[in-house]
């Protein structure tokens, strides 16, 4: 019989008003129930709301250090139950083993780095116009916020959203994503054992429409912090923003890496391979298309078609190089994509099938898939797949690759594989992308560093991690003070 999850509101787990659950399953083993989960409604999401509200004041008043030592402890804890929770995580979204225990350090170390910051806390000192007077300003917690996250990476966004929001001295409600809701509640347990006051982090668990949609639009609510789709997080943008809350969206890519004639072709197909079917393509920064220029187009698509090849797939306990999709829905959504890019005329090198052998046959596995013969003006080519399908597209030179690069409606990453310093300078600069890289995969973060995109990549407000995350947490008060 699998453990039934509360909600968590004001310091307790307790049971959604509408008394219905919904089953969480492993993607490895749809015959394992992972976890059930509360289907909760309006009512309990403006419950939770209401908690964060009442303990606002008393948060955000608590000195900085003090509320950094929580968070400190928190990610203790977490460490503690880093093996419990890299296995749950495995279960419950697909990654890897590798994968798994990676994005738990990270939810980890960004504790860490953020109970340090808090420390830090502060303003500025501005020499005033006339003695005898001081002008100074201060930093102040928005308030109560909302933060609605994926299930791509179900503990690392949750914390990085929620470490600078609590430092800075918001209350906070999480709505995780149902495909993977569990490790956020471990996530909060180790708050709670922290010592973090009652209803200052609440999470519910539930759809979109009964369980998001409150924090978008509750009178209540301050700020919004969403990672997830484009299309959502526009509806999530002008819904915050009619009622005058300050909101940040990350969301969609189609992320490109540039292939020029110095690379070493090997690096680059290493460079491609993680970035396009590592956590098997279902990271906004994936690297979906691969540009190539011309000179090293066919030695490039017959490297990387036999790394594709040569990879392992199976469950993520076993650590092969790719797990499963998170769900079926979004393996139909990648096979759907392949069978598109056959019917406009690209070249299935290999890969994009649904693997069907006995080892397989209970999960959402998928071959990873290289497309050749790509025009950047098919659908593979425009639109974020989510999977693991990468197009090879060739440039006659850096002006078009460059060009193409840039043609999509999206600008979150891109990288560029050459040994050209003047290439690389190029990129870097014209690039139109919120994170540009050189010699590297587009996937991977530093924690201390701003993340966020262009275009229809983010609502181009405020960035995530480091200092940034501070600043949107955060409003700023202007004192004069004559004496």
């Amino acid at each position: 019989m699998p453990t039934t999850y509360g909600n968590y509101i004001n310091g307790t787990w307790v049971d959604s008003e509408s008394g219905e659950t919904f089953d969480v399953l492993n993607p490895s083993d749809t015959d394992e129930v992972v976890g059930r989960y509360q289907d909760s409604t309006t009512t309990d999401a403006e419950a939770a709301i209401e908690a964060a509200v009442a303990a606002q004041d008393e948060w955000a008043t608590t000195p900085g250090p003090e509320r950094g030592a929580i968070l400190k402890q928190a990610g203790r804890l977490l460490e503690e139950r880093k093996k419990e929770t890299t296995t749950m995580l495995v279960r419950e979204e697909g990654k890897t083993q590798s994968e798994a225990a990676g994005e738990v350090q990270r939810a980890i170390d960004i504790f860490a780095y953020y109970a340090q910051k808090a420390r830090d806390l502060g303003g500025v000192v501005k020499s005033p116009s006339s003695p005898k007077k001081e002008i100074y300003t201060k930093r102040e917690p928005l308030g109560t916020v909302g933060l609605i996250t994926p299930w791509n990476y179900p503990i690392a966004i949750p914390a990085w959203k929620l470490a600078p929001a609590l430092v800075t001295g918001n209350t906070v409600v999480v709505k995780p994503a149902s495909a993977a809701p569990n490790v956020t509640r471990i996530l909060v347990e180790c708050l709670d054992e922290a010592g973090l006051p009652a209803g200052v982090v609440n999470v519910v668990t539930g759809s979109g429409s009964d369980v998001g949609k409150p924090l978008t639009e509750h009178e209540m609510i301050d700020g919004v912090s969403f990672t997830g789709s484009t299309a959502v997080g526009i509806t999530v943008a002008r819904t915050a923003t009619e009622g005058l809350k300050r909101v940040q969206c990350e969301m969609g890519g189609k992320n490109p890496t540039v292939v020029m004639p110095s690379a070493d072709i090997d690096e680059a197909v290493e460079t491609l391979g993680v970035g396009a079917f590592g956590t098997t393509g279902q990271s906004c920064t994936a690297a979906s298309r691969a540009i190539v220029h011309e000179q090293v187009y066919d030695e490039f698509v017959n490297a990387m078609v036999e790394y594709a090849n040569s990879m392992d797939i199976g469950p993520g306990r076993n650590d092969p190089d790719m797990g499963p999709h998170v769900s079926n829905s979004e393996l139909e959504s990648t096979l759907e994509y392949v069978e598109i890019g056959q019917d406009e005329g690209a070249t299935l090198e290999t890969g994009g099938q649904r693997l069907t052998d006995p080892e397989y046959a209970n999960g959402y596995y998928v071959s990873p898939a290289v497309f050749s013969d790509v025009d950047n003006d098919m659908q593979i080519a425009q639109e974020e797949i989510f999977g693991p399908v990468l197009s090879v597209i060739k440039a006659s030179n850096f002006e078009e690759a460059l060009a193409l690069a840039n043609d999509v409606e999206y600008g979150l990453a891109a990288s560029i594989v050459t040994q050209d310093l003047t290439e690389a300078d190029e990129f870097v600069d014209r690039i139109e992308a919120g994170v540009a890289k050189v010699n590297e995969k587009t996937t991977g973060l530093e924690l201390h560093v701003p993340f966020g995109g262009f275009k229809n990549s983010s609502t181009n407000t405020y960035r995530e991690q480091g200092d940034a995350g501070l600043d949107f947490f955060t409003t700023t008060k202007t004192i004069y003070r004559n004496y």
